[in-house]
This record gives C-alpha cells, sequence and structure tokens, in this order.
C-alpha cells in the first residue's frame, strides 16, 4: 500500500505498513533513509530478514516508508541535480502534516531533515531517534568549495571524511566506496553485499555538498531548543568512519539528546548501516526500550 504526497515540485512515495490488528495503538513512525538510498533499506533487509518497518509495525505503530523526492519510486529522477536538502525536507514535511505527530527515524543524511522539521512542524514530531544521523549544518564546520582541500579530509574521520561532488551530474557510488563506508562492519551481511549493492541509489551532488556544508550551504536549524522540546535519540555503531563516537556525542549534546554507543550495551560490531545488519533485530529492541522510557 503507497501514498503520494509530497510539495508540487517535488512528489514523493511513501510506503505504508499498517500496524498489526490488536497491536497497543501506538504513535505512526515515518522512517526517513539517507543518501544513495531509499526506503528499501526500512522494509526488507539484504539478506532477506524483515525490516525494521513491519517490526515497529508489530509493536502498534502504524509506519510510513518515504522515498526522497528523485529516489527509489519517488518520481523525478531526471531532476535529481537540482535537489537539495531543503527540498527533501519540504516534501517529507508534507507526510508529517498528514500523519503526525509521528516518531521520526532519520538515517544519516536523513539527519538534517529531521531536525529541520522538529523545528518547523514542531507539533507534528513527537520524538527524533537519529540513526547515526547528519547534524544541522550550524554543527558542521564550513569547508570551502574547493575540490582539492574537501578531497584532502576524505579519509580525516573527525571532519566527516567530506566527498565533494561536481554539480553538473548524478553522484554514482561505486562499490568501493560502498564497502568502505556502508558494508564495512563486522555485522553487514557480507554473503548479501550483491543485493544490496543493487538497492543502492545515484545521489544529488548538492544534497551531498550540503552534507558536509560545503560552501556553508548546509541545511541549518535557528533554535536547538525548539528541537529539543521532545524526545531525541542518537544511536551509533563504533564501525561507522564518519560517525566516531566523539561526533556524535557532540550532536546529541547539542540537542540535548539521550545518545547510545552501542557497544556500552555489549552490541558489537556494527557500521553505519544498522537497520540492515545481521542483529538489526537487536537494535530494534533497543529503540523499542528507549521509546518505552519515553512512554512512547
Amino acid at each position: 500500500m503507497g501514498l503520494r504526497l509530497g510539495t508540487a515540485s517535488h512528489p514523493i512515495h511513501v510506503a505504508h505498513v499498517p500496524a498489526v490488528p490488536n497491536a497497543c495503538r501506538r504513535l505512526p513512525v515515518v522512517m526517513i533513509h539517507g543518501g544513495f538510498h531509499t526506503g528499501e533499506g526500512y522494509l526488507q533487509t539484504p539478506d532477506g530478514r524483515d525490516g525494521w518497518a513491519w517490526l515497529f509495525a508489530a509493536r502498534g505503530h502504524e509506519v510510513y516508508v518515504p522515498d526522497w523526492p528523485c529516489h527509489g519510486y519517488s518520481p523525478g529522477a531526471g531532476n535529481i541535480v537540482q535537489l537539495t536538502t531543503l527540498d527533501i525536507a519540504a516534501a517529507l514535511g508534507t507526510l508529517l502534516e498528514a500523519v503526525g505527530p509521528a516518531i521520526v527515524i532519520a538515517h544519516s543524511a536523513g539527519g538534517p531533515p529531521a531536525w529541520w522539521m522538529a523545528e518547523t512542524l514542531p507539533d507534528k514530531v513527537g520524538a527524533v531517534i537519529g540513526v547515526a544521523p547528519g547534524a544541522p549544518a550550524n554543527l558542521v564546520d564550513v569547508l570551502p568549495d574547493d575540490p582539492a582541500l574537501v578531497g584532502s579530509l576524505a579519509q580525516d574521520k573527525e571532519a566527516g571524511c567530506p566527498v565533494y561532488a561536481p554539480r553538473d551530474s548524478p553522484v554514482v557510488a561505486h562499490r568501493a566506496f560502498i564497502r568502505d563506508f556502508w558494508a564495512n562492519a563486522p555485522r553487514f551481511p557480507q554473503a548479501a553485499f550483491d543485493a544490496y549493492a543493487a538497492t543502492v541509489v545515484a545521489e544529488s551532488p548538492n544534497v551531498l555538498n550540503e552534507r558536509f556544508n560545503i560552501g556553508g550551504q548546509g541545511l541549518a536549524i535557528r533554535e536547538p531548543s525548539v528541537v529539543a522540546q521532545r524526545p531525541l535519540l542518537v544511536v551509533t555503531g563504533e564501525h561507522d568512519p564518519r560517525h566516531p563516537r566523539s561526533i556524535d556525542q557532540k550532536l546529541a549534546d547539542y540537542l540535548a539528546a539521550d545518545f547510545i554507543w552501542l557497544p556500552d550495551l555489549g552490541i558489537k560490531g556494527n557500521g553505519h548501516m544498522l537497520m540492515i545488519e545481521d542483529n538489526s533485530d537487536d537494535i530494534a529492541q533497543v529503540l523499542f526500550g528507549w521509546l518505552q522510557s519515553k512512554g512512547l
């Protein structure tokens, strides 16, 4: 079952997974994917297990899984070069307006739109769970619009391993990049690597550059205290090159969010793709425990 929402210029396709009948009814959940990805990662893991959408539905949540504009089943792939993070946030905001208040789960580059929506649509966002989430741009150092300088920082974890994207064509993630940043962790299902790589899509150069605040163009928030008016969680594994503990702890502190470093719970071996790694069910239970602690 799917919905078609979004703005006039950036429509989105939204998969809907209904709550299991007779389960205790809870707030809806909106699951936002990150760059180069689609909502597929929340619906099914590459090794064929049910994704988080079904686990949350079994807990009593109506679950909504949008594809960003120009991604997956959402139209407009031919216009992806012009897509910006604000375009994504505004399109996703129409979903929150339709189904909220809701719990937002945001992964990676889905983080900045989630923080923006929590500030811009405060009555529609009941909580935010950031899964290795990108920070709002006002917490990210401005990088000059200089390909050579950005390239020199490509392996600098404290700088977020930034990537510079020329603005005249979509950005393609090659297999070596996928292995280095998304499929590098011990808990990644390596036998399903090809199935996973087939789900990776081209990305907007604007979105990529904005994620690293190149030229100061990233999506910022104005008032962290407004975002912090609801329960917030940042959760991270220890094998994520762009999310060392210090960086995500800094984000959690900035937003007055709770922070879970999975190894502190004895959950080890995870990288960036927590929702599809081979212990994704265990991580979902961690999220359920946190939501229960907040009465959600």
